[in-house]
């Protein structure tokens, strides 16, 4: 089965916490290709890093719910979700 237009979304997840400088972004990625996600993980002012991935819904769902386990490296306070049609274009999933 494959998955359609309306079955792919893109999920912009912002992170709060002390998540710069532990290997948040490399453990972000290594989900999210387990997942069979596209996008980046990129380090952004006030100790937050941004995570915008596209695929399949329930995958970005997984990995928003991985972004909020407690399990990530350093200590995530708060993950805000913003959820969108995705874009395309996107290759890989690349820490910046």
């Amino acid at each position: 089965m494959t998955v359609t237009e309306s079955e792919r979304a893109r999920l912009i997840a912002r992170v709060h916490g002390h998540v710069q400088g532990v290997g948040f972004r490399w453990w972000t990625r290594s989900r999210a290709l387990e997942l069979g996600l596209v996008g980046s993980a990129a380090n952004l002012p006030a100790s937050r890093v941004e995570v915008v991935a596209e695929g399949p819904r329930e995958n970005c769902e997984k990995l928003l719910e991985a972004l909020r386990s407690g399990d990530t490296p350093g200590r995530v306070e708060h993950v805000a979700e913003l959820w969108m049609e995705p874009k395309g274009g996107l290759t890989g999933f690349v820490e910046r």
